[in-house]
């Protein structure tokens, strides 16, 4: 569990927050496996005993004060007696991981016998789109090839297929068998049969390991929907229109509600791979994509606030379905025209799992992304709880998780990996804060209960559980995670505490609502003003203005933050994620679908790689061998002065390998395999949660223009589309000019 707060010395009270300028929050990536640091939690069995404070129900912690009979709440001071066997357990301290760590996992007793236990196999189905075309198809085949090679022992698959009509395939005879049931064309209808009669669930999903080749074998049936086929079962649009007939709604729906009929039963968690190659136009749930386009010019609406939101409450009830039947779906969008993901990411974002969207089937990574996905380790049926110390509270909470509807601060996360990363800002209970005296320090406490499921031969050789191959035990865990933080006593002690990755991760995750509310200018207007008013605080602050006539001189503004190291990247941040697509207007080219993906990807980032997504990380290279320095900004004015002949630039999904025109022809091109270049690009690869595309560009002899495109800081930020040559020195000057507005 790794924790990133945006200062690591709280402020002292409300004025202190307020005066700073600085969001305060943290980052909680639950399932890493290790700390910030990189260390491991104390592990250890019996979670369930862990005492609970009577007030505010945190957990015993090595911050809690323990007596004889009774300990301290480290969270809000209440005395609570200790039970006969916490006496007896605490009094050979060594053997308990609590007392040991503040960071501690826990086995939990799972409910119900052994044998309901046993039953808990993994289940995985592929929804694929058969309104299509051959090269959808194909990449699609090779992605769930890689998928069946992934999947753990004992997993069930089942493969169903959707347009027109939703066809359910039976591989575990001789040659596979598919049954189809059509789908109604109108948007009120429901299928006319239960897909349970269609065929029984377990005939469905076949065992992986016994059956991999036949599902091969289905997988290499799979044809697109012909015109024919679509024109007789889809028919006609309302206005003439001839309809692609992709039922996708519907087909969901039924195989949730299928799927469902098994939950806890046959399996834990189910997860859905569904494959998307448009918009869904048939049926319940269908999508009306003219609202992209052309009109908005003659309506006059604003095209950025317009296709944020979804159109439809459909998918947003439709994940509370699969939410409910333990379903997490992974929805993979591989088409370059509007499907309108703003409607549809509910289905992934609620239930845990993850949204893709390829442009093209050509150079995607779809394959290696699957395959990806599928080999980490992932926990189920979490549940995600953060206690603080009675000062001060959660404001906001943001992720992709839902809110528990009875306690407040809960979260539930049907599904969550080793990269999930959620955020936290806080506000104080009362005027008082921290006091300066007080022995007590702000305190902040994560629990993450979650679901691993444990196939049998790994008890068998811990020696825990039966043998019998093929069989899978749930284990239940409980991740407690205590830190304490001291309170700064003035702005400065605040500044130089400041994370600023993790500002930077709550900063977005506040434009992206701003955006989804407001639309994408009043976005960037909450971005700008938000640096504009921290640039004027930390003037103030550090008493670097000086007043002449009554008004600021404009030369003494220090908009680079020169007296703070830990503000200095933030203005590139800003000015960054200002260029970034995320926050382009619609006019400059930002496709809507694209804009929700990066919304969704990055409301999903860890800190780090959040920066680098928004700010890459540009490195040089005097050979393929040899680093000769660590990091660049992105203009071309520092390639220049670098001297350098090979440039390596991290941009998260994508990784570019550079060589100047000026280099050397001797150098080897593309960097040899054995070369530390390569090591650094195979280990950035490994740790990727996705997987980046690697460009190789020849400077002077082939298009430069997917690296230059990245040197932001000589483009223009205002909007306006118009390259200058001043880009983020023009953007640091108009910065300048607006604190001077504020602060008269």
């Amino acid at each position: 569990m790794a924790v990133r707060a945006t200062v690591n010395r709280f402020p002292m009270d409300q004025d202190a927050q307020e005066s700073s300028g600085i969001p305060w929050g943290l980052t909680v990536t639950p399932f890493a496996t290790r700390d910030e640091d990189g260390k491991p939690p104390a592990y250890g069995s019996n979670g369930h005993l862990l005492p609970r404070c009577e007030n505010c129900y945190a957990y015993f912690n090595t911050y809690c004060e323990l007596e004889q009979w009774a300990w301290s709440c480290a969270l809000c001071g209440t005395l609570n007696g200790l039970h006969t066997e916490a006496i007896a357990r605490y009094s050979l301290p060594e053997s308990c991981p609590e007392m040991m760590s503040s960071f501690v996992d826990l086995e939990l007793p799972v409910e119900g016998a052994e044998d309901e236990m046993t039953q808990a196999r993994p289940v995985y189905v592929a929804a694929v789109d058969l309104s299509s075309s051959e090269e959808f198809l194909e990449l699609t085949k090779s992605a769930l090839e890689a998928a069946l090679e992934a999947l753990p022992s004992g997993s069930l698959f089942g493969l169903a297929t959707f347009s027109h009509k939703i066809g359910l395939y039976d591989v575990q005879g001789p040659i596979p068998i598919v049954k189809n049931v059509f789908v109604p064309p109108d948007a009120e209808g429901t299928l006319p049969v239960e897909l349970d009669d269609v065929m029984p669930l377990l005939q469905f999903l076949a065992p992986v390991d016994t059956f991999k080749d036949r599902i091969t074998a289905a997988l290499d049936t799979l044809r697109p929907t012909t015109s024919w086929e679509r024109t007789s079962g889809a028919g006609q649009g309302i206005d003439g229109v001839l309809m692609g007939g992709r039922g996708f709604g519907v087909a969901m729906e039924a195989l949730f509600k299928y799927l469902g009929s098994e939950y806890g039963n046959t399996f834990a968690l189910a997860r859905v791979f569904a494959f998307i190659s448009g918009p869904p136009d048939y049926g319940a749930g269908q999508l009306d994509t003219r609202r992209y386009g052309e009109q908005y010019a003659s309506k006059g609406e604003d095209a950025d606030r317009a296709l944020l939101p979804e159109q439809t409450p459909f998918y947003k009830e439709l994940a509370a379905v699969a939410v409910q039947s333990g379903v997490c779906v992974d929805l993979f969008a591989i088409t370059n025209e509007y499907t309108d993901l703003a409607s549809l990411k509910f289905l992934s974002i609620e239930s845990g799992g993850s949204l893709f969207l390829y442009a093209s089937t050509d150079d995607s990574t779809l394959p290696q992304d699957m395959y990806r996905m599928l080999s980490r380790p992932y926990a189920f049926g979490c549940v995600l709880r953060l206690r603080t110390s009675s000062e001060f509270k959660i404001g906001h909470s943001y992720g992709h998780f839902f809110p528990d509807p009875q306690y407040e601060n809960v979260q539930h996360i049907i599904c969550c990996d080793s990269y999930a990363t959620y955020a936290y800002d806080f506000d104080f209970t009362s005027a008082v804060g921290f006091s300066r005296y007080a022995s007590e320090q702000p305190v902040v406490q994560i629990a993450f209960q979650y679901t691993v499921v444990v196939p049998s031969e790994e008890l068998a050789s811990s020696g825990v559980g039966s043998t019998s191959r093929g069989k899978h035990f749930l284990k239940r865990r409980i991740r407690i995670r205590t830190l304490q933080f001291g309170a700064a006593r003035n702005v400065n002690e605040l500044y130089d505490s400041v994370d600023p990755e993790a500002v930077l991760s709550v900063l977005v995750h506040k434009v992206i609502l701003e955006s989804l509310d407001q639309g994408v200018r009043e976005g960037r207007m909450l971005l700008h003003d938000w640096l504009v008013i921290l640039t004027a605080q930390y003037n103030d602050a550090y008493k670097i203005v000086q007043y002449k006539n009554g008004s600021a001189a404009s030369a003494q503004v220090d908009v680079v933050f020169s007296q703070c190291p830990q503000l200095q990247p933030i203005p590139r941040l800003v000015f960054a994620l200002l260029r970034n697509p995320l926050l382009l207007f619609h006019e400059e080219g930002v496709h809507p679908d694209y804009r929700i993906y990066l919304q969704c990807l990055f409301s999903a980032l860890e800190a780090s790689s959040l920066h680098r997504a928004v700010y890459p990380v540009l490195s040089s290279y005097s050979t393929p061998d040899k680093q000769a320095y660590p990091r660049h900004s992105l203009s071309r004015a520092a390639l220049i002065a670098s001297s350098s002949p090979i440039f390596f630039l991290d941009a998260f999904t994508t990784l570019i390998v550079f060589y100047s025109s000026t280099a050397d022809p001797s150098l080897p091109f593309p960097p040899p395999q054995d070369c530390l270049l390569r090591s650094t690009i195979n280990k950035l690869k490994q740790e990727r949660s996705i997987t980046p595309k690697l460009i190789f560009i020849r400077g002077g002899q082939e298009d430069a223009s997917a690296f230059e495109n990245y040197l932001i800081e000589e483009q223009d930020v205002d909007g306006s589309g118009f390259t200058s040559v001043m880009g983020f020195l023009s953007f640091l000057e108009d910065v300048t000019q607006s604190v001077l507005e504020y602060m008269k």
